[in-house]
Formats: C-alpha cells, sequence, structure tokens
C-alpha cells in the first residue's frame, strides 16, 4: 500500500488508517480480526477516540505489540483545559498507553467550539502541555459538518497545528460552497506542512428515516466497484491518509481498493464526482440531494 509523508510530523504513512470508530460496538474476536487483516494489508497508522464505543478496550490488548510499528493518534472532545485533561488521562488507562505521537481537538466543526478550545482555559492548552511534558509529539484538529473547512483555516490562523482532520468525499464535493472551501484549506495546509487526514471516504448520502444498514451514521457506498472509485477518488486528492470507514465489515474491500490505487486524472475525477447520486443527503456532511 502507498505512504504519504503526514506533513511536518515526517511519518510516512499508508494512505488507509485504521480507523477505529469500526471496532467500538463488535466483540473482540471481530474487532482482533479486524487488526489482524489491517497490519497484513501493512496499514501503520492508528486513529482512535474515546467517544468509539468500546474501541479503546479493543484496541489495548494490541497496544503492547503494535506500539513501537505504529504512528498512534488520538483526541478529546473536551473544551476546557480541566476537561481535557480528565479526558486525557482516561484514554492513557484505558488504551494501556503513556504517550501518543499525535493528540488532537476533536469534532471542531462550529465556529463556537474553536472559541472554546482555543480561548483562555480552553482544551488547547492542555495539548500544548502534553507536548511540553513528552506525552504528545504533535498537536492536530478534527471536526466535520458542512463549516469545518472554513473552521479550520481560522483555526490555522490562530494555532500552528500539526494536522487536521476532516471530510472529504466526492459526494460531499457536488456541494460547491463546500468544495471551494476545502480546497483553500488543503491548499493552505499544503502551503505550512500540515498533515492532511480525510474522513468519511465512503459517504455518499444519509439515512434519513430508513433503518440503517451499516454501522455508520451516514449512508457508505459499499459494493466493491462503487468503493474503488470513492477511495480512488479520495487518493487523487492532495492528501496524506484516510481513517478507514466506521464500519468493520467496509474494511477488506477498502483495503482491496487502497492497494490496486493509481491515480485518477482531473477529469476522471470530475466524471466520479457528477456521479454521485445520494439516495437521500445528510445535511451533517454537507451532502446535497440529488439532481
Amino acid at each position: 500500500m502507498e505512504k504519504r509523508r503526514l506533513g511536518r510530523t515526517e511519518h510516512h504513512s499508508t494512505v488507509v488508517t485504521i480507523g477505529t470508530a469500526g471496532l467500538g460496538r463488535v466483540t473482540q474476536e471481530v474487532a482482533d480480526r479486524g487488526v489482524e487483516l489491517m497490519l497484513k494489508h501493512g496499514v501503520n497508522h492508528v486513529d482512535i477516540a474515546p467517544t468509539y464505543g468500546e474501541a479503546m478496550e479493543r484496541m489495548a490488548p494490541w497496544m503492547s505489540r503494535i506500539r513501537d510499528s505504529v504512528f498512534l493518534g488520538s483526541k478529546t472532545r473536551a473544551r476546557t483545559k480541566p476537561e481535557a485533561w480528565e479526558n486525557i488521562r482516561s484514554i492513557m488507562t484505558r488504551l494501556g498507553v503513556e504517550s501518543f505521537d499525535l493528540f488532537q481537538l476533536h469534532s471542531v466543526g462550529i465556529m463556537d467550539d474553536l472559541n472554546a478550545v482555543t480561548g483562555p482555559g480552553g482544551a488547547l492548552e492542555a495539548l500544548v502541555e502534553m507536548k511540553e511534558q513528552g506525552l504528545t509529539r504533535f498537536i492536530g484538529i478534527t471536526g466535520h459538518g458542512p463549516d469545518v473547512p472554513n473552521v479550520h483555516l481560522e483555526a490555522l490562523r490562530r494555532f500552528d497545528f500539526d494536522t487536521i482532520m476532516f471530510p472529504v468525499s466526492a459526494a460531499i464535493y457536488r456541494n460547491a460552497a463546500y468544495r471551494d472551501s476545502a480546497q483553500e484549506l488543503l491548499a493552505t495546509a499544503k502551503d505550512r506542512d500540515v498533515g492532511i487526514q480525510t474522513i468519511k471516504m465512503l459517504a455518499r448520502g444519509g439515512w434519513g428515516d430508513r433503518d440503517r444498514e451499516t454501522t455508520t451514521w451516514y449512508d457508505p457506498h459499499r459494493e466493491q466497484p462503487e468503493i474503488d472509485s470513492a477511495l480512488w477518488w479520495v487518493l487523487s486528492q492532495p492528501m496524506h491518509t484516510a481513517p478507514s470507514a466506521g464500519d468493520v465489515t467496509l474494511w477488506p474491500k477498502v483495503l482491496d481498493a487502497a492497494e490496486r490505487y493509481s491515480p485518477m486524472s482531473a477529469d476522471q475525477q470530475e466524471e466520479v464526482i457528477r456521479s454521485q447520486q445520494p439516495p437521500l443527503p445528510e445535511p451533517g456532511l454537507g451532502i446535497l440531494a440529488a439532481d
């Protein structure tokens, strides 16, 4: 699988990350098979958060074996410094680790959240202290929602984050306003040598009132040809790594697609965007209704 330099972190991450959101609601046996599959395919980057169900408990047995060979990224949704420190200590205990490669402000997708975490007494102060104490090497920010590219652009004006993480998919790029701001964010991150992690790789729409067919909160592509197209499109953007879809049953198809990836031309990328026909919109990602 291709590896890309994750900006100034200098880590060469596989283009697919172990996105542990897919492990939070499965048994240890299922989780073990998923992690083994990822490692068999050479994946060397882990993304985990305390809000991912029991993902930390599922990954904890693996940490002593793989910690030295993977780039470990975690995050906190806390908004204040004291809450963030409480969360950080809990994460270290649950996961059984003493430090991280990357620690991120999580789910910062609106300006009110950004103001809270970057203001006096905000969670960012805890992450800065983590870095000073050697508990993390790098500091990042994550988020999703229709406003997140603009929010993260402002975040980069306020603090020199090492990485960003936000949604990029062909279906989302049907939204011209989102696409324009996302491309500005990607260009800014590249200029500043910021590591770029893109989420929701397979997002095609929303569930509406329908029963969910996967464990993802959005409606993902599920068939191999559509997964191929969606992932190859994402990997053709100026990004570095993408956490795997939040449903472990999709991981084999994602890995298969990743290992067969070759860059799409600009015309091919536009065709993929035009081909997206969301069954239902997903306002939480800015995915518009089909034409």
